[in-house]
């Protein structure tokens, strides 16, 4: 398979991948591994802000490259129910084929799952607008 310059880079270079611990660490999770693609994002969050993030990932180049620089570009925006970028911007962005979306909903999954753990840790509820 022929994958982009950013999708090659961000799976080459995964500078946000790891394991992150501490106060205000929470962690959502997606997918199985069983069925080609895990990923589980560890968020360290305060006062509503998201100051680091680490992610692990048992799946294709696209799902790592995805994650990683989802983990890198979110660092300093707000705690919320949503991804910086959608699905299909992402997968504009990385020229991920269409038949790997669902690797993208399981990236979007976890992202979620985290984002949900961070704020029920710190006991508030985002505005619904």
């Amino acid at each position: 398979m022929k994958y982009s310059e950013l999708t090659r880079r961000y799976f080459e270079h995964s500078a946000h991948a790891g394991v992150l611990s501490g106060p205000g660490v929470s962690r959502g999770s997606a997918g199985d591994r069983e069925h080609g693609a895990w990923v589980q994002f560890a968020v360290q969050a305060r006062s509503g802000a998201i100051q680091d993030v680490r992610f692990l990932a048992f799946a294709c180049p696209h799902t790592i490259a995805v994650s990683a620089w989802l983990a890198e570009n979110s660092v300093g925006s707000a705690v919320k129910p949503a991804m910086i970028e959608s699905v299909q911007a992402l997968q504009e962005r990385f020229a991920v084929p269409v038949y790997k979306l669902g690797r993208l909903i399981i990236v979007e999954d976890a992202w979620l799952a985290a984002m949900a753990a961070a704020i029920d840790s710190a006991g508030e509820r985002p505005h619904v607008w």
